[in-house]
């Protein structure tokens, strides 16, 4: 992963070309993390070659301001949230501003929605660019009016006399600010001044969503474009043995049948496109297609043997994450032990937009029109893969029709790339919705191996956490040393993020090799984590006698974030209310991506078994953008959270997998929602993810509570509701 270069002295000016007139483009630095000091600078041509620049904020002579958001939007807001860190200290609406997406270019650093990064990534770099870019403006205003820069102020894209009250528009004061320096530490706002961040605000993609005017991937279409849709092996790493395209070829507007490659980080696999000049046909002619195909040894691998591998591997040391005091010693010792193994599966994405992805490739050049979730990334791949120059490739972003990790695995774009080369010529690859429930890459089955030990006041001295699971970054960059741990399949159980007070724990990672292919998914391995996690800890506070909540406050009573959470939580569901005869609670707590979120999750018995009543959330993720798009992701990870803990998982049998649609792979229906209550912690603290943070605790807190209404504990996901 490419890292922006912090450590620019050069302060330069750029009148960026192709802009009619004068115009005042800022520049600077976004790390992919929210780690280290972002540069401002003005953009200037004769800078090093080599050195990433970023330019998020050009205004115009004509008054025109374009505010670039480097982060796309599957639904998650970014949109609207990233620009409004500029417009914030520009001092503009967003109403006054048009917002385009970046298109994979150096310059703009890193371009990733995922990981929950955009807002904690963004933060002080977009602020400080819009606050720079204003200062400018102001002391072009007092240079021209011939007064202090203190008697000056900006308001709604002008800069005003405080005196006098006369102004004058930013696009007046353009060629006068582009002669200046860039100030290094421009003053940013105090929160008690924000205008937009911390408010409720309007999304500007929503009107365009609703009426139909917002451009998604599927929607996009250039001149001379041919459509493909194609053959894959059911059987991952399956071969080509042969093919009879003869019935296919017959289907009208059919153009092409020809034998391609669908490239994947850890190898290729083998296909057949079906090439028509639209979209109908290729889909006809797919269906006519018949192909043979050669397993191989991938044909044997099955769900049921593959989670009796983790059992057995479990079994081993694996690699030692962490470790503090002396588990062994002092769980052996323990007058009280438990040990369980929780388990959760490979999980599909099922984004309502499938993968699709337009590319036209002409010589030493490659332009693409897709949802993706990195544009830089994909121009990485792409230039790699072509064997060119990563400025000659342009990734035009469209909106994405939902992600959650999915659209961040380029296979379905290099397929594009890859028949476009061949055929000369413009190619859209759309993805059926039956090929992206089946073909993967999934979310990563794993299992949880925990111990604990209780001494006799019922205080958890001895804690460990096994995780055994395929790697995603060793499938992925082959970057996993031999023997040593996955710091990201440690997520979310980390004593930074679950900071209960134990003298004797261990942490381990055993690695599983699998030719599955694997991504993130919504929330990476935090959301099987602490299903795990949060459940044995539940299991603890049982096996003490102690009430579960009470029992995770007085574990972290030196984590003054979490025990806060935990307080507002406990006052907001009512924990401490007596509920009546058929319902009961149930509670889970972590920290994700820089946030905490807890869930109380109410149920009940009826005729067919367990309803889930309710959920009452409360989320410290630091400082917000827009809090009514906070509450929007928290209940959309609720759902997801729930669909996961109580639907379909993917499972393998002889090689395939055997869920195909929505019929077979169901999501919760509106009618099985629970009422949902989400409560924002109000504190100052840098802004966490908010995308993913929600989801982990759905699960454990769900499981809990029909716990203790049934006294049954749930140890392996999904489970079926009525049959509990």
């Amino acid at each position: 992963m490419e890292r922006v270069n912090n450590n620019l002295d050069r302060r330069k000016f750029l009148k960026m070309s192709g802009i009619t007139g004068a115009a005042l483009a800022i520049g600077f630095n976004i790390p992919f993390s929210n780690g280290g000091n972002a540069s401002i600078q003005n953009l200037n041509s004769d800078l090093p070659n080599g050195v990433t620049l970023n330019a998020f904020i050009i205004i115009e002579k004509t008054g025109k301001i374009t505010l670039i958001n480097p982060r796309p939007d599957m639904g998650q807001g970014s949109f609207q949230a990233v620009p409004a860190l500029i417009a914030e200290e520009l001092e503009v609406s967003l109403d006054q501003v048009e917002i385009k997406n970046s298109d994979g270019s150096k310059k703009y650093g890193s371009q990733l929605s995922g990981g929950s990064s955009s807002i904690r990534g963004s933060w002080e770099p977009l602020r400080k660019a819009g606050a720079a870019a204003k200062e400018m403006l102001i002391k072009a205003a007092s240079s021209k009016w011939k007064i202090k820069e203190s008697d000056c102020y900006a308001l709604e894209g002008k800069i005003f006399d405080k005196t006098s009250k006369r102004s004058l528009s930013y696009g007046a004061l353009v060629e006068e600010a582009a002669k200046l320096e860039v100030p290094e530490n421009p003053k940013l706002k105090e929160p008690k001044d924000f205008k937009l961040l911390g408010k409720d605000g309007k999304r500007p993609d929503i009107p365009l969503k609703v009426d139909g005017e917002a451009v998604f991937g599927l929607d996009y279409k250039v001149p001379g474009m041919l459509y493909a849709s194609i053959e894959r092996s059911p059987v991952f790493n399956g071969r080509v043995a042969k093919y009879d395209d003869s019935k296919t070829k017959q289907v009208k507007g059919v153009i092409a049948v020809l034998k391609c490659e669908r490239p994947m980080p850890h190898r290729k696999s083998e296909s057949v496109a079906v090439i028509a000049d639209n979209y109908f046909s290729a889909i006809q002619g797919r269906k006519a297609l018949q192909v043979t195909w050669d397993d191989g040894e991938f044909g044997n691998v099955d769900s049921e043997g593959f989670f009796e591998s983790l059992r057995n591997l479990a079994k081993s040391e694996g690699a030692v994450h962490h470790e503090k005091g002396e588990f062994e010693k002092t769980f052996n010792d323990a007058p009280k032990k438990l040990e369980f193994v929780y388990e959760t599966p490979f999980l599909a994405h099922a984004p309502m937009e499938p993968e699709n992805a337009l590319a036209h490739v002409k010589k030493a050049e490659c332009e693409i029109w897709a949802p993706v979730q990195g544009p830089d990334w994909l121009v990485d791949q792409v230039s790699k893969y072509l064997n060119i120059q990563p400025e000659k490739v342009k990734v035009n972003v469209t909106f994405l029709g939902g992600a959650f990790g999915r659209k961040a695995y380029y296979d379905y774009v290099l397929e594009a790339v890859h028949l476009s080369q061949k055929l000369n010529a413009p190619v859209k690859v759309i993805w059926s919705r039956e090929d992206d429930t089946s073909l993967g890459p999934f979310r990563p089955g794993l299992i949880s191996a925990l111990k604990g030990g209780l001494d006799l006041s019922g205080n958890v001295v001895a804690f460990q956490h096994k995780v055994v699971a395929p790697s995603i970054q060793h499938q992925l960059y082959k970057s996993l040393q031999s023997g040593k741990s996955d710091g990201w399949a440690m997520e979310a159980i980390e004593e930074k993020d679950s900071p209960y007070k134990i003298p004797n724990v261990k942490y381990n990672f055993v690695l599983a090799e699998t030719d599955i292919p694997i991504v993130w998914w919504r929330s990476v391995y935090a959301s099987s984590n602490i299903f795990g996690h949060e459940s044995f800890i539940d299991e603890l506070a049982h096996a003490s006698k102690k009430d579960p909540l009470k029992f995770r406050m007085e574990m972290l009573k030196d984590a003054p974030r979490h025990l806060n959470v935990l307080k507002i939580l406990e006052e907001k569901s009512g924990w401490n209310q007596s509920l009546p005869s058929g319902k009961a609670r149930g509670v889970a707590i972590s920290r994700s991506f820089e946030t905490i979120c807890a869930h109380v999750v109410t149920v009940s018995k009826n005729d067919s078994g367990i309803k889930i009543e309710k959920v009452v959330s409360v989320m410290d993720c630091g400082m917000t953008v827009n809090p009514d798009n906070v509450k929007a992701q928290t209940e959309g990870n609720i759902i997801m959270g729930i669909t996961a803990a109580i639907k379909d998982a993917i499972t393998f049998k002889s090689g395939r997998a055997e869920q195909t649609n929505f019929h077979n792979y169901r999501v919760l229906r509106i009618n099985e929602t629970p009422e949902m209550e989400m409560h924002i912690v109000q504190n100052f603290e840098k802004p966490g993810g908010v995308g993913e943070p929600g989801l982990p605790p759905v699960a454990p807190a769900l499981t809990n509570a029909i716990f203790n209404l049934t006294g049954k504990r749930i140890r392996k996901l999904p489970f079926n509701l009525n049959e509990v």
